[in-house]
């Protein structure tokens, strides 16, 4: 029996020691893997930045695992716009990258602005005498655009392109509510704010229709001047293509032809053709940098002189932190007041770009996050730079700033509040049998209860619209403080109108078109700044953060199961979720952007 008792605990303390010698050596390999990835990237001669576009592109960085970019595997699918230009510019300034070979593919970006933005720093990387050449089995339409600055353009044997032009249908549930005894109710103000209308109507509505159609046309009008311009045809070429035949089922000798592409290649020619840039023989290796190596380059660069902060707010506005379960980036109103408040009182930040890429949301929060804005104002410069849309409260957060600027096919506007509320009674009463009963001390004890179980609630109704009407002149007041018109003027370009960028300058809306760049510049000179440098805010979460975080929210992961489940039905489930979650008062715009 003692022998048995030695064996067995000789056995125990021999698993003891292997798990803790495993995990010695775990921790040893890990922390060799956070060394070498914290280790900066040099860039070896005669080196090409390879850029795979690929996934869905978004303000900054969301999404990713930690260990993703400890293993070096950090491309477009779960990176931000901010790394991309970013790491654009670095290609452009290191004298041993001699050209991008851009991977062209299905990238979806979160806003045709957005797309620009990429577009824009490339075009600026071609100004350093230094090439670009694009490859791709297939282009979406977004993706094309991009790709179509390149120096040529090449094409799978078998590939296509998706030029189409822009637009397409939108959903409403309206029908599908009356079949199962849902009614929404509605109040707004704002004849444009038609994001009540996928509930409340079954199709278009004029005023929607009109700045739908004014919106997309102003952004199609850009992208076919800058297509034309890079491909040495004519806006008019390009537009008659989308208008006589379906490009995505075009034959490539039908894209050589209208000169959307230089040639078609199978994918083993396109080394040869990079190694032709390069100089290098054929059994030679090309250099290659990722957008992983990109951003961590090392740059010979040194913080001197004064802090601009660059605060990047995007996403929806909402009140408080969303569920596990969901999966985008948002703008929560406490948290970001705290944010600016600390900006305020921060004495080493002598001006503040805020970087605005929101559709709105809750008018509360909105302005929550104004009243900090405007008191951060007070104390040093606030210049607003927008990205792919700053509307509705996404715009009422942006207008008490000292400056605005906007890229030409920024969304902005929509300024207009609605409310909205599902009624129920048809559902619960004539299809379910369930009835209703009780008593109360005041006439109004069980409004809510009515506005969703009972039809006789026009006098309720009644009370949320002037709940509506005094969020809408609040916003209006906010404008009209912010840029210097009156309430009579606002209220005039308002009413819920989307306006793209390039058009809001001449009603004030904005000051004017530029980048991010354009914003710190602007910042500096009012600050009185000769020296400065710039720092994000919030700061990036850091690799132990983001693998605690992981383990505690699995709702990106759940979320994308969802949607490659739900496929078209993901969009209109999930807006019946949120719209359960949101803040009875929206400011919010009525559509979403993506492309």
């Amino acid at each position: 029996m003692k022998q048995f008792f030695r064996y067995m605990l000789a056995t125990i303390c021999g698993i003891i020691a292997l798990f803790i010698v495993g995990g010695i050596i775990m921790m040893i390999s890990f922390a060799s893997m956070i060394a070498s990835s914290s280790a900066p990237t040099k860039a070896k001669e005669n080196s090409v930045f390879v850029l795979k576009m690929d996934g869905m592109v978004n303000e900054r960085t969301e999404g990713g695992s930690p260990f993703d970019e400890l293993l070096g595997q950090v491309d477009m699918t779960n990176m931000g716009l901010d790394d991309i230009v970013g790491a654009i510019k670095k290609a452009k300034n290191n004298e041993n990258i001699k050209g991008i070979y851009l991977e062209g593919g299905t990238t979806v970006f979160d806003a045709p602005a957005t797309a620009q933005q990429v577009r824009d720093a490339l075009a600026d990387f071609k100004k350093s005498g230094k090439w670009i050449i694009a490859f791709a089995d297939r282009y979406t339409q977004g993706s094309y655009y991009v790709c179509s600055v390149a120096d040529s353009i090449f094409m799978d044997c078998q590939g296509m392109i998706d030029f189409k032009g822009m637009g397409g249908k939108n959903y409403y549930m309206t029908g599908l509510y009356e079949k199962i005894g849902i009614n929404y109710q509605a109040t707004r103000v704002g004849k444009y704010k038609s994001a009540v209308e996928r509930v409340t109507r079954k199709d278009m509505s004029d005023n929607d229709r009109e700045q739908r159609t004014a919106y997309l046309q102003g952004i199609w009008k850009l992208w076919l001047k800058q297509m034309a311009e890079s491909r040495g045809v004519t806006p008019e070429h390009l537009n008659k293509l989308a208008d006589d035949s379906i490009m995505g089922f075009a034959s490539v000798a039908d894209y050589k032809s209208t000169k959307l592409i230089d040639d078609a290649i199978f994918p083993e020619k396109i080394k040869e053709i990079v190694k032709g840039k390069l100089g290098l023989d054929e059994d030679d290796d090309i250099n290659q940098l990722t957008l992983a190596d990109m951003i961590n380059l090392k740059e010979d660069t040194k913080e001197e002189g004064d802090k601009i902060a660059v605060y990047y707010a995007y996403g929806e506005i909402i009140d408080e932190e969303a569920s596990a379960f969901a999966s985008e980036h948002a703008i929560v109103g406490k948290e970001t007041v705290e944010d600016l408040n600390a900006l305020a009182e921060d004495d080493d930040v002598k001006a503040v770009v805020l970087r605005v890429n929101s559709p709105g949301g809750s008018a509360i929060a909105s302005e929550h996050i104004w009243h900090a804005i405007k008191q951060l104002k007070e104390k040093k410069p606030v210049v607003v730079s927008m990205g792919g849309y700053a509307a509705s409260g996404g715009y009422m957060i942006s207008a008490p700033a000292s400056y605005i600027f906007a890229e030409p096919t920024t969304v902005t506007g929509s300024i207009g509040i609605f409310g909205l509320i599902p009624n129920m009674s048809e559902l619960a009463s004539n299809k379910l049998g369930i009835t209703w009963d009780g008593v109360s001390t005041n006439k109004y004890s069980d409004y809510d209860t009515r506005l969703v179980f009972e039809k006789d609630n026009a006098d309720v109704l009644r009370f949320m619209q002037s709940y509506v009407d005094r969020g809408y002149d609040s916003f209006l007041t906010i404008v009209a403080d912010g840029r210097g018109m009156t309430k009579a003027q606002v209220n005039e370009i308002a009413q819920g109108r989307v306006w793209i960028a390039s058009d809001a300058v001449s009603i004030k809306l904005v000051d004017k078109l530029g980048s991010l760049d354009d914003a710190v510049k602007k910042a500096a000179e009012l600050a009185k700044l000769d020296k400065y440098y710039t720092a994000p805010y919030p700061g990036k979460t850091d690799w132990l953060d983001a693998l605690l975080e992981s383990s505690e929210k699995k709702g990106s992961y759940l979320d994308a199961e969802l949607q490659q489940t739900l496929g078209e039905l993901y969009t209109p489930i999930m807006e019946m979720r949120r719209d359960q979650q949101r803040n009875r008062l929206q400011a919010r715009l009525p559509f979403a952007t993506g492309i």
